[in-house]
């Protein structure tokens, strides 16, 4: 359900104008500074206690101008944490597996360009976890808002593998991650979002702000 002070959904023609203003911003950061930010979201990230508590934690690996998570990935490895990719899942709409990522693990670049792991390695079921068999998803975003609200690329991919966390179940942590420069006023909430547990950024962590209680 949206957030009862949430904004109505935009246009789609202004939801487009945003999302390409948003994604102008982040490209615009120069290599230093998404050097600088992506050290100090990381070192951020290791604060958490979602993140710390986690065995099983999917990363992504960044293109343009996303902020870049890798940085964790000694840290992760060093606890014996096992790191996973999300990866275009073969024969499905819009929709993810989570491959195993370690030394050795085979890669290629999927119709986007975006490398992930090749697909026979990500078919072996003992390379891969269902969603739900996470602790923690560490999610790229085009957007956000001070209510940690997310607006992602327009896909579609994440809602959509991430629908079970609408049943019970079991229930992985969702962690949005993005530069401080990508936060909007706010953001329009639709039926299918999934919410977030927090958005960390290079200077902050937002959390959902809690429902009032009716008078």
């Amino acid at each position: 359900m949206p957030h009862p002070d949430a904004p109505e959904s935009l246009p789609l023609p202004a939801k487009n104008t945003l999302r390409r203003e948003l994604r102008r911003r982040r490209r615009a950061l120069t290599a230093r500074e998404q050097r600088a930010a992506s050290t100090a979201l990381c070192r951020r990230l290791k604060t958490l206690p979602e993140l710390l508590r986690a065995r099983r934690v999917s990363l992504y690996l960044p293109v343009g101008g996303e902020i870049d998570p890798l940085p964790l990935l000694p840290w992760l490895y060093r606890r014996g944490v096992s790191v996973y990719l999300p990866v275009l899942r073969p024969l499905s709409a819009n929709s993810l597996w989570f491959v195993a990522y370690r030394p050795g693990t085979p890669m290629v670049k999927n119709r986007f360009g975006i490398r992930e792991p090749a697909v026979a390695f990500g078919a072996r079921r003992a390379n891969r976890l269902p969603a739900w068999a996470l602790d923690t998803l560490i999610v790229p975003l085009v957007g956000f808002d001070e209510h940690a609200n997310r607006m992602g690329m327009g896909g579609g991919f994440y809602d959509r593998t991430l629908a079970f966390m609408r049943r019970r179940g079991p229930k992985p942590t969702l962690i949005g991650v993005a530069h401080a420069c990508q936060q909007a006023s706010e953001l329009p909430v639709e039926p299918w979002d999934i919410p977030l547990t927090a958005i960390a950024t290079d200077t902050a962590v937002v959390r959902p702000r809690k429902r009032q209680a009716a008078d």
